[in-house]
């Protein structure tokens, strides 16, 4: 038996789940402050907890916890689930819903083509597709940052890494809008129908570089299709869609909510805002600190394939419900059996006081902010890291340069499981000496 925690207690098995928190905030709220204010609470007294919600699952929320999870591939798989809540339809789409050796080849033929030289070459049309989708807003003299700005760069930032055909960029910035709203309503015939959109890019792409295959090192599509698996076949068809179409889906869902999470703490820090603005060699640590503060994916499940044991909260009686809400819980164990899914949440564990001083603050030059996990961690760590911080960077750059001073201008709305932070921001631009206002075109009119 596996003790999963530093912070254990005499053992006492429970035989049942020891907190259900159906109705909590980190699993039903999308406003992130109450989330971060509820994992405080869980870190603390209740490190491992237990909701029916989307088909029932544990939650890791302490650093040390979600670590090791993150690095035990044997004991905490990804090939029954890799996410919550699930997809109904059963899809497993490689690399995230596979385990070792079946997910290596996937992982590297898309590391084959972001080594620094192919990132050297995107940064030029990565900038120009930056400065291209902030004018509208910033003629404008405001507009949404991530559902309008975020969401069309970042489209573009896809399509120059997978060579897409210009008329696509569009089509998939609208399609993964559209699945991105309709995701946080839970419509599940708009999420499916947009999703199926983007299939079709997918296939579409793979068909052509079958017939007219590219460089590797310069060709996502190219280089999958060299890969063979562990036995020496070629990867499957099905397999080949269902990674460049998860590779879309990646990259353009959480690029446009740290963009809005970003900005939305740099309109509200005036003094950060100025200093960014002033020394872009700050950019690189800045936006490290910032995937740490705001990680946009609260977490990725896991399922675990032994028993394993973990620190936890106990289980309530329901007639000590008042005593209770005086006194915090005490540490007992809790067994995890196989086959129950764990959701490892990066959110959490990047605000843990017992790593991070200060771990709410935004802390520049943070000594230890290389520990954080906001791009996951172990082997399912985001393969597309080198492009995200290439893209973020070069968003930030392009909004300081382009403005004098920006705040928010609107209500903002928040995304739903499993991601986490502002899907929609708007802001107000400042570019010129009397900061004067503009009208406001209807973001749904703009061209996505």
């Amino acid at each position: 038996m596996e003790a999963a925690s530093s912070c254990i207690e005499p053992y006492r098995e429970m035989e049942e789940p020891t907190f259900d928190i159906d109705k909590a905030q980190v699993v039903v709220s999308d406003d992130p402050e109450k989330i971060y204010e509820e994992y405080r609470y869980l870190r603390k007294h209740c490190p491992l907890a237990h909701t029916t919600q989307y088909g029932g699952y544990w939650l890791l929320t302490r650093y040390a916890d979600v670590k090791r999870a993150a690095l035990d591939s044997a004991t905490y798989i990804s090939s029954v689930q890799a996410v919550v809540p699930r997809d109904p339809r059963g899809i497993r789409r490689p690399p995230l819903n596979f385990d070792a050796p079946a997910h290596t080849p996937f992982r590297t033929a898309l590391a084959r083509t972001l080594k620094p030289a192919r990132l050297d070459r995107l940064a030029a049309p990565l900038q120009r597709h930056a400065e291209a989708q902030l004018r509208p807003l910033l003629e404008a003299g405001r507009g949404d940052v991530a559902a309008g700005f975020g969401a069309r760069y970042v489209a573009r930032v896809e399509a120059e890494w997978l060579n897409l055909a210009p008329d696509v960029a569009p089509r998939l910035a609208a399609a993964a809008a559209a699945w991105l709203r309709a995701w946080r309503l839970q419509d599940a015939a708009t999420v499916t129908a947009n999703s199926l959109v983007m299939y079709q890019i997918a296939r579409d792409l793979l068909a052509d570089r079958r017939a007219t295959p590219r460089d590797p090192e310069e060709d996502p599509a190219s280089s999958l299709l060299l890969e063979r698996d562990a036995e020496g076949n070629p990867l499957s068809e099905e397999h080949l869609v269902g990674c460049l179409r998860q590779s879309l889906v990646v990259g353009v869902v959480a690029p446009p909510i740290l963009i809005g999470s970003i900005c939305k703490h740099l309109a509200e820090d005036k003094d950060l805002q100025r200093r960014l603005r002033g020394d872009e060699s700050l950019l690189p640590a800045a936006l490290e600190e910032f995937v740490r503060l705001y990680s946009p994916y609260r977490g990725f499940a896991r399922t675990v394939s032994r028993d394993v044991s973990f620190s936890s909260c106990p289980r309530r009686d329901d007639d000590d419900e008042d005593d209770n809400q005086q006194q915090p819980p005490t540490t007992t164990i809790t067994m995890i059996r196989p086959g129950e899914p764990v959701t490892l949440h990066y959110t959490s564990a990047n605000r843990d006081p017992d790593v991070f001083a200060r771990p709410d603050d935004f802390v520049l030059h943070r000594d230890n902010v290389a520990m954080h996990m906001g791009f996951g961690r172990g082997r399912h760590r985001c393969v597309g890291m080198p492009l995200a911080r290439l893209a973020l960077e070069t968003a930030l750059k392009v909004i300081l340069r382009s403005t004098k001073d920006f705040e928010v201008d609107g209500p903002l709305q928040y995304s739903r499981m499993p991601e986490l932070g502002i899907i929609s921001c708007p802001m107000r631009f400042f570019c010129d000496d009397d900061g004067a206002e503009r009208s406001s075109p209807s973001l749904e009119a703009q061209d996505y």
